[in-house]
């Protein structure tokens, strides 16, 4: 969009959200999402029961919880960029899964040994975990920056948490193939965490990294 149209809609009261070039977008964020996938092979490589894992319901309880966050993280990311875009309804869509995640994690402690809730809870890679997925999420944080910059964000904190999100998201659904983790306190915590480092620091930098 140009400055100019933007100025005559804002003048003239009529904001309406603006048609999204979905195969750019897309683009970038495959861009984005396939050098990650480079990261994590490079230094990080697959488990190699990563087979045997795939049986289990653990792991796509882990995966679908962080691929329904990018996916969420990515409609409001799409309509932040451009004015008029709806983001009402997101804080309720994104509340949905992490309130599963947290109900399993409870019941999970709940039912638990006293013994081994430490475990559930910690894992054995809590001190990595967040800065993991935070450092694979910024090839495609990167992206998807880039994406909308070309378009015409104005709520530009939102946009960049939008943005910090889904890429931290989609980051952790590739580091799944890698960490041992999949006990639900674990991933409801600590996956989280590592999601919201990129959506915070998008919080911040959004104003400068999106204004045009």
């Amino acid at each position: 969009m140009k400055t100019d149209d933007l100025i005559n809609m804002l003048a003239s009261g009529d904001i309406k959200p603006q048609p999204i070039p979905i195969l750019r977008i897309a683009t970038h964020i495959t861009l984005g999402l396939l050098v990650t996938i480079a990261l994590m092979m490079t230094f990080l490589g697959v488990r190699e029961n990563l087979l045997q894992v795939l049986m289990l319901p653990a792991f796509w309880m882990k995966f679908i919880f962080v691929i329904a966050l990018a996916s969420i993280g990515l409609i409001a990311a799409r309509r932040l960029s451009s004015p008029g875009g709806k983001t009402n309804r997101v804080p309720a869509m994104l509340a949905v899964p992490i309130v599963i995640i947290w109900s399993i994690a409870a019941v999970s402690l709940m039912t638990a040994a006293p013994g081994e809730r430490a475990e559930l809870f910690w894992g054995d890679t809590w001190k990595a975990c967040p800065f993991v997925i935070s450092g694979l999420s910024i090839p495609i944080f990167i992206a998807i920056l880039s994406a909308m910059r070309e378009l015409a964000p104005t709520r530009l904190r939102l946009a960049g948490a939008a943005a910090g999100l889904t890429a931290g998201a989609a980051a952790a659904a590739v580091y799944c193939l890698h960490c041992p983790e999949m006990a639900a306190p674990f991933v409801g915590f600590w996956y989280l965490l590592g999601i919201l480092i990129p959506a915070l620091i998008g919080t911040l930098i959004g104003p400068r990294a999106l204004s045009w």
